[in-house]
């Protein structure tokens, strides 16, 4: 054990500055033995740290390597298993429990009792140690000089337990001291007996000194307190001067309090006078309105350029006198009282003589418009007008009339209509109230109007230059609605009773002239050709495209001069309005209404509404009679009208335009679906003659109208998905019910109804290319190859019916088991049975057969599909193969017999060809 102590202290430890202190050979307990050594071992270096290592030998045995180290101060428990009996078994608690079996029981007495001491040296928090007797603890660990160093040996191995408990180490300052003191004597160290003795009497010599310093500072404490005295003496006659000085100041001072005094109240009231300028000027400066101002609100120009812009002005400085914020108190003032009742009642003066102006200015507007109207539909027989030529011409272009000189106009008032609006709501809701009440009603007709013209153009049933001949004349009514109008100027609500009467005579001629348009528009869409539906797409795109930019540019108008650009909550001060239907709504309900729409876009989109209200019945009418006219119309309409949708919602899609033409778009898409199941159910509800040939069935060849006009309709279209699923509803639906009439089909072959049908299908869907399509043109082609194999053989049949037999039965004499060859030798079929049936087809009759068999596929096959020449060229392809496999097995089974047939395969070709051409 001797040569591994000092092995490992040369090996591992000595490298890391460690020196072995004691050494056990273990193994874990409950396992494979494989040796290792725990080791006890502190540092050289201070301060000193005391570790638990284990160290193995490595795979190959010739070194020791360090495997694992713990910390002495990490070990919480050491228990020996059993204080009494030997027992080679101890545990050891680091942050976990590791079990040993020590080689031999002394080993591990030796290395416990070596922890135990290291414990009590070196370690403040004391180890626990379980299981251990008495004796072990108290006696020290056997360890050799050569494990320990001199200098070590005896604090670890011997000497008194308690100078080990009583033993200090020396701080860094105490041993620079002690090396300093030794440096200064050369024999402190050879001799230390003469170096205590030196520092003796160097001590006894400090301690003289020590006395004689504190004798001799006693005559310097006498001096001292002596000056003391004489300092106090001095200090008392200073505080009498002191006292006499404050005695003559005292007058000073009470004299100061008084100027002080005298002049805080100079500056006091400087520093009100101050603040009182300060807030007159405030109130000058903020509450006054120049004369000129109040002028231009009392009695300003509302109709001129430059009256407006005086006006907008005087409004703004106005608004600003008013607003101003007031510091505290200045509302208690009677002159800003008075100011502020004055500004309230410029306020209220001008507000009640701008709504009234503008009242009139929408009246005078739409009585212009409501001339026009009229002036337009009337223009053959109204006489004095200089614009009929021009208004004859909007109604043949089908244009609708252009509000932007009126919007011009009344945009010069934007700024004042929202000083209205800030100032006084009711006055301003009022306005709105009316501007939506005349703007619909003439909306209503204008659109109304266009509406018709694009009917009748649409129907064509009467000339264009007489389409308004039968519309009554209506000159007395405008001249009194006009003047009901211009009375009820003065008043906000205004009088409308005569503008409701006109409005529902004028739209009662226009519904009775709509239904009998929709009756002359009862056509079928055979009676229609490409001119007329592409005639349907211009007038349909024309409507749209007229309708857009109208819409669009009053929506602009109304953000504009409504002022709607802020989101705001706004309440309701008017007595009444109308609701979206046309009735009447009280003051509480009201208020709610304008709540709920308190932003920009809900405000904006509810007035358009109002405005707008006719349009999308007006499509939807239009519409209507586009898919009377023709069902195949829904495929124009939905492609126009998704494009305008998509262009609406890209500008803004919850705009009042992308709403309304997203409504009706869903009933176009509708129609588009209805007409796509009338199709299904017409070709479900075909019937066939049983007298006369099937042909192309009447749905198949609708189908290829359909997808020829879709394909040229949809081209770049955005709603290209919903053409391809009505593709892949009709063309099985086609497909369905071309077998079904097959299967019925009495005069003509079923073959020869799927194989003409499903080949027109697959030309069709050959010529247009439709790629949703590829897997049914896949099917129509197999299909018609099919049928057409099918009919060839049915049809061909047996022409060499004896010939074929007698074939038959060779070959079940070869499936027999007879050999080809051998064939001939049965007396059923040898050479001169063979002969007798061959020499009953001649050429002559092969022929005869061959143009039966020619009439008769042409009676079964239809003109316009033109498959005579394809079938007749299949069944040529049929009958020589059937002639090659007879000639086959008379060269196998009669060799050598020179039996052959009387015409050959080129005669074959003859024959169909010159059948062929004599038909």
């Amino acid at each position: 054990m001797t040569a591994i102590k000092h092995a490992l202290q040369r090996d591992i430890f000595t490298p890391n500055d460690e020196r072995l202190l004691s050494i056990v050979n273990v193994c874990k307990a409950g396992k494979k033995k494989k040796n290792c050594f725990l080791c006890a071992t502190v540092t050289t270096e201070r301060p000193v740290q005391v570790n638990v290592v284990k160290v193995k030998k490595s795979d190959k045995g010739d070194f020791y390597k360090r495997q694992i180290a713990w910390a002495l101060r990490d070990l919480a428990v050491v228990d020996a298993k059993d204080a009494i009996k030997e027992n080679p078994e101890f545990d050891l608690h680091f942050e976990k429990i590791y079990k040993w079996v020590a080689s031999s029981t002394a080993e591990k007495n030796a290395f416990i009792s070596c922890i135990w001491k290291l414990n009590q040296r070196y370690l403040r928090k004391k180890i626990d140690f379980v299981n251990v007797s008495s004796q072990l603890l108290e006696e020290l660990p056997k360890v050799t000089e050569e494990s320990v160093p001199s200098g070590e040996n005896q604090s670890v191995t011997g000497g008194d337990e308690e100078a080990v408990d009583e033993y200090q180490e020396l701080n860094a300052r105490e041993e620079q001291d002690i090396e300093i003191m030794m440096e200064g004597c050369e024999y402190a160290i050879s001799n230390a007996e003469a170096f205590a003795e030196k520092l003796s009497r160097e001590l006894q010599v400090l301690d003289g000194a020590n006395i004689q310093s504190i004798m001799a500072s006693e005559k310097q404490v006498n001096i001292l307190m002596k000056l003391l005295d004489e300092a106090l003496k001095e200090v008392d006659q200073i505080e009498l001067k002191l006292s006499s000085y404050e005695e003559m100041l005292q007058s000073v001072k009470e004299q100061m309090d008084q100027i002080s005094e005298s002049n805080h109240l100079i500056h006091l009231s400087n520093t009100n006078n101050v603040k009182l300028l300060s807030e007159i000027e405030f109130l000058v400066n903020h509450m006054d309105l120049a004369k000129g101002h109040i002028k231009a609100l009392q009695e300003g120009d509302l109709a001129s350029s430059r009256g407006i812009e005086a006006c907008t002005n005087a409004a703004d400085a106005l608004l600003q006198c008013m607003n101003v914020a007031l510091r505290p108190g200045h509302d208690m003032l009677h002159a800003v009282k008075q100011q502020q009742q004055r500004f309230g009642d410029l306020r209220e003066q001008f507000a009640r003589r701008l709504a009234s102006h503008l009242n009139n200015v929408f009246v005078q507007q739409f009585t212009q418009a409501l001339l026009q109207l009229y002036s337009r539909s009337n223009f053959l027989s109204v006489p004095g007008h200089d614009q009929s030529s021009t208004l004859a011409q909007h109604s043949i272009e089908l244009t609708l009339p252009n509000h932007h000189p009126f919007h011009r106009d009344l945009l010069r008032y934007a700024k004042l209509m929202e000083w209205l609006k800030s100032t006084d709501y009711g006055k301003y809701e009022g306005l709105t109230k009316n501007y939506m009440d005349y703007l619909s009603r003439l909306y209503e007709r204008e659109i109304k109007d266009f509406f018709e013209v694009a009917k009748i153009k649409m129907t064509g049933t009467t000339k264009e230059s007489k389409k308004f001949a039968t519309l009554p004349r209506k000159e007395s009514a405008v001249k009194q609605e006009t003047e009901s109008l211009h009375g009820s100027s003065g008043k906000l609500t205004g009088s409308t009773s005569s503008l409701n009467k006109l409005s529902v005579q004028s739209s009662g001629s226009r519904r009775s002239q709509s239904s009998s348009l929709l009756d002359m528009g009862n056509m079928s869409a055979s009676d229609l050709d490409v001119a007329d539906r592409t005639k349907f797409d211009k007038i349909f795109e024309q409507v749209l495209s007229e309708l857009e930019p109208l819409c669009l540019a009053e929506q602009d108008f109304i953000s504009k001069f409504f002022k709607l650009q802020q989101h705001q909550n706004i309440p309701g001060t008017m007595a009444e309005t109308e609701d979206l239907d046309g009735g009447m709504l009280p003051r509480q309900q009201n208020s709610s209404v304008l709540q709920s729409v308190s932003s920009e876009k809900d405000m904006i989109r509810q007035m358009m509404i109002k405005i707008f209200r006719c349009i999308e019945p007006e499509l939807n009418n239009l519409i209507a009679l586009g898919d009377k006219i023709d069902s195949f119309n829904s495929l124009y309409m939905l492609v126009k009208m998704s494009h305008h949708v998509w262009t609406a919602q890209n500008v803004d899609p919850a705009s009042f335009l992308s709403t309304t033409l997203g409504n009706v778009l869903v009933t176009v898409k509708r129609n588009f679906d209805k007409c796509i199941s009338n199709q299904i159910r017409q070709m479900e509800e075909v019937k066939i003659s049983k007298k006369s040939k099937v042909g192309i069935l009447p749905f198949v060849a609708e189908f290829e109208e359909f997808a020829g006009l879709a394909e040229s309709i949809f081209k770049n279209a955005e709603r290209r998905g919903d053409l391809d699923k009505a593709y892949i509803k009709l063309i099985r639906g086609v497909f369905v019910n071309v077998e079904k009439v097959a299967n019925e089909s009495q005069k003509t072959p079923r073959d020869v109804v799927m194989m003409e049908n499903f080949h027109h299908i697959f030309a069709t869907l050959s010529r247009l290319k439709i790629s949703c399509l590829e897997a049914e043109k896949k099917e129509a082609k197999q299909k018609y190859t099919d049928h057409l194999q099918s009919y060839v053989i049915y049809s061909l049949g047996q022409p060499l019916e004896k010939l074929n037999h007698f074939f038959e039965g060779v070959e079940a004499r070869v499936a027999q088991g007879i050999r080809e060859e051998e064939v001939s030798y049965q007396l059923a079929f040898n050479k001169q049975e063979l002969r007798k049936v061959i020499k009953e087809y001649p050429g002559k009759e092969v022929k005869k057969g061959l143009d039966n068999l020619y009439k008769k596929v042409d009676k079964h096959l239809c003109e316009e599909e033109n498959l005579l020449q394809v079938v007749w060229h299949s069944m040529q392809d049929e009958f020589i193969r059937q002639y090659k496999h007879f000639e086959g097995l008379i060269a196998r089974c009669y060799p050598g017999s020179g039996v052959t047939m009387e015409f050959t395969i080129q005669d074959i070709l003859d024959y169909c060809s010159s059948i062929a051409q004599s038909h």
